[in-house]
């Protein structure tokens, strides 16, 4: 799926009900990061899980940043792969010699 086509999926899913204003779309994006990390720091970092505590889900936390950046770019009629498409850019000239290449 494109990033075009996880826009429309979103608005297929979010339309009917209405999106929500941007800073509280901002706000489901925090809390989601905040999921990712809380995660990423289970598996990665120094704090392990409680042992009644359930194994998180990594790539569904991602999936949840991605259904809410694409809400909040279709409300602000902005086209993710063409945003992604000059970010990749400004990298790749920016940041052209900055890191050494892996073999």
């Amino acid at each position: 799926m494109d990033l075009r086509e996880v826009q429309r999926e979103v608005d297929r899913w979010i339309a009917p009900f209405g999106y929500w204003d941007p800073l509280a779309n901002l706000a489901r994006l925090t809390e989601e990061v905040g999921e990712l990390a809380r995660e990423v720091n289970h598996r990665w970092g120094p704090k392990t899980k409680k042992p009644t505590e359930d194994t998180g889900d990594v790539a569904l936390e991602l999936g949840d940043i991605l259904f809410v950046v694409a809400a909040m770019a279709n409300q602000m009629n902005i086209d993710l792969e063409e945003a992604f498409g000059r970010v990749l850019a400004k990298y790749r000239e920016r940041d052209a010699d900055r890191w050494k290449r892996q073999p």
